[in-house]
């Protein structure tokens, strides 16, 4: 996705621009779990060192938090793209995206802090076994034979506060956005408004669906196999599935593909359908 970004000049504005983020996320959100994950499923040594769960958990947080809040960008960019594109060029200038794009990122790095912080101040005197496929919050504060309350408590409510933060702006975004589909007179331009946000909105839903199943809930409620089960739709099915549903789903990306690699033969042969 960013590679077809990039190489086609007509998908050169910022909500590409916030796509070519999402897929680097998704890349290093993947990776910072799965090799380790492949490795423990194919060999008998599913050690892990300390620091490496350390800074595994540090990473999955950063990129995952993060991406919650680049997708609730890419919903105000939406709206403002819809509400008033004549003026879109000057309304999401690299004035306002790059800050959007930076906030989102200091977003995620300042919740892992917090998170990697106050896990692993925990003591771990009794058993060393995680219970998990990768080194994550819940599963960690399940083997400390530290009071885990606090933490529990921190988990929830930054967590929480995180996904009612961007879903209400994802919500207000896309209410807006209704309002103004509705104002529209040309049947064309609704079309292309509901395929443009239908693609944003499924992959937030997918997402954010995930992390409240996750993380918002008592942790009285953590099940391991289905825990485990969630766990890997998300660090690895989620990442595969945002190319598939933000360009297939997205007349644009499908319209650049044909330009991309019908210039090197590839997809002369090949027809897209919305």
């Amino acid at each position: 996705m960013a590679l077809l970004i990039t190489m086609d000049s007509r998908l050169h504005n910022p909500m590409y621009y916030f796509l070519i983020v999402l897929s680097i996320l998704d890349a290093c959100y993947s990776s910072a779990v799965t090799p380790k994950m492949l490795v423990n499923f194919l060999s008998e040594n599913k050690a892990i060192s300390y620091l490496g769960c350390v800074a595994q958990m540090f990473l999955f947080v950063t990129f995952g938090t993060t991406e919650c809040f680049l997708l609730a960008a890419m919903a105000y960019d939406r709206y403002v793209a819809i509400y008033n594109p004549l003026l879109y060029a000057v309304s999401m200038s690299p004035r306002v995206y790059v800050p959007l794009i930076i906030a989102s990122c200091i977003g995620g790095i300042s919740n892992a802090s917090i998170q990697t912080v106050a896990t692993f101040s925990l003591s771990f005197c009794a058993s060393n076994e995680i219970r998990h496929v990768f080194c994550d919050v819940p599963p960690l504060l399940t083997i400390s034979c530290s009071d885990t309350h606090t933490n529990q408590l921190l988990l929830l409510y930054l967590v929480g506060s995180i996904e009612i933060v961007t879903i209400l702006i994802v919500l207000i975004s896309y209410g807006l956005i209704l309002l103004a589909i509705l104002r529209m007179r040309s049947a064309e331009g609704r079309s292309k408004a509901f395929s443009t946000c239908g693609s944003h909105l499924t992959g937030v839903s997918v997402y954010h669906g995930t992390i409240l199943f996750m993380y918002v809930r008592p942790s009285s409620s953590y099940a391991l196999d289905h825990d485990m089960i969630a766990s890997t739709f998300y660090t690895i099915v989620i990442p595969m599935l945002n190319p598939i549903i933000y360009s297939l789903r997205n007349k644009d990306v499908k319209e650049a593909m044909r330009r991309v690699f019908g210039k090197i033969g590839i997809f002369n042969k090949v027809s897209f359908h919305s």
